[in-house]
């Protein structure tokens, strides 16, 4: 049973409304954790919907590059090693790859354990 104290509507549409209000909250959380937007550039809703759209194309560009190379590393290392390197004028391939070898090559004797039991 939907409760709600406008009477004019019936409660289903106000559950519908946040419903959908909802999938908004989702869709922004995801932009927050994935997208990176560390601030606007500008504030018009213009600004803002251009920004997120750029930063959401670029996302999805470089999922689409990992998934067609193959890349077994997650998405976020992945973003990591092409910005680190990113005029570098070699193969992605070849960046992730010693990116990656490097990451494994680091000695364990120097590594600091913080949790030493």
């Amino acid at each position: 049973m939907f409760l709600t104290n406008n009477f004019e509507i019936p409660a289903e549409t106000v559950a519908a409304v946040y419903k959908q209000r909802w999938q908004v909250e989702l869709f922004f959380k995801w932009i927050k954790q994935h997208l990176r937007i560390k601030s606007f550039i500008g504030t018009s809703v213009n600004a803002v919907k251009s920004q997120i759209w750029v930063a959401l194309c670029i996302y999805l560009l470089v999922a689409i590059t990992k998934k067609k190379l193959g890349i077994s590393c997650s998405l976020y290392t992945f973003l990591q090693i092409i910005e680190v390197n990113l005029f570098e004028k070699k193969s992605i391939s070849s960046l992730v790859t010693e990116a990656l070898k490097r990451k494994t090559d680091i000695p364990d004797g120097k590594q600091l354990n913080l949790f030493s039991y």
